[in-house]
Formats: C-alpha cells, structure tokens, sequence
C-alpha cells in the first residue's frame, strides 16, 4: 500500500467494542490497575461517578485495534496519542457499547495519520485520538 491508494477521510476500518463488568476484571489483573472505581457502584458513586468506569487504558488500548487489524502488524504504528475526553460506565446489566471509527486524516510519503473517532453512548470519549502508520 502507498499514500496514493489512500484518500483523505477515507473509512479504513470501523469495529464497536462491547465491554463487561468481566472485561474490567480481567484487564486489572492484566494492569495492576485495581482502583476500585473499575469495579465497585459503590465507591465509584462515592466519588461522584455515575458507577463503574473502564479503564481509560483499557479503552484507549482497544480503540487502536481495527488499525492494527486494518495494517496487519503492530510493528508499523509510529505513533498513538488521544486525550481521554469522557468516562465509560459499565452497566452491571448492560455493559458498555463503544464504537470506533477509524479514517485517513493526512497522507505522508511514507506514513498516513489515521484520525479515530471513539464514542459511547453518542458522546467522544478519546478527543484527538490519532494512530501514526507506516505504509512504506
């Protein structure tokens, strides 16, 4: 693939990620991440949340994935930043819905900048969250 096969605001892959109380448990023990804010309504409602958040990590872990996918080796991302914009709660029930966008923001000689839109619920949760990528 090159710069030339690609378009500026291009859709190069698009995936929504369903999380569950389980996914959270499961990416602690991974992370070490056990804040109990992941995983306890109550205390994540003592200080001020709606409930049980995800991992800002875990999101922004995910959210690169239909890239990768779309590229086919990790190796060739240069680099990947995003702003964490909004919380995802977790429904005990229901879980969390999370859709990605993946789509062609700007086109180098040797590296396209992918712009992702990550959203739950109708809401941006990952603000300037852009995937640098090798295509040489």
């Amino acid at each position: 693939m090159t710069a030339s096969d690609l378009t500026v605001g291009e859709v190069v892959a698009e995936r929504d990620f369903t999380l569950i109380r389980d996914t959270l448990v499961r990416y602690a023990g991974a992370s070490g991440d056990f804040n109990a804010i992941h995983y306890r309504d109550d205390i994540a409602q003592s200080v001020g949340l709606p409930g049980v958040l995800a991992h800002g990590m875990l999101t922004m872990g995910f959210a690169v994935q239909p890239v990768v996918d779309w590229i086919g080796d990790p190796g060739r991302v240069l680099d990947y930043q995003v702003r964490f914009t909004r919380p995802v709660p977790v429904d005990a029930t229901d879980g969390a819905l999370v859709s990605v966008v993946a789509k062609v923001g700007a086109l180098e000689e040797a590296a396209v900048r992918i712009d992702l839109t990550v959203t739950f619920d109708g809401q941006t949760v990952l603000g300037k969250a852009q995937v640098r990528v090798s295509i040489a």
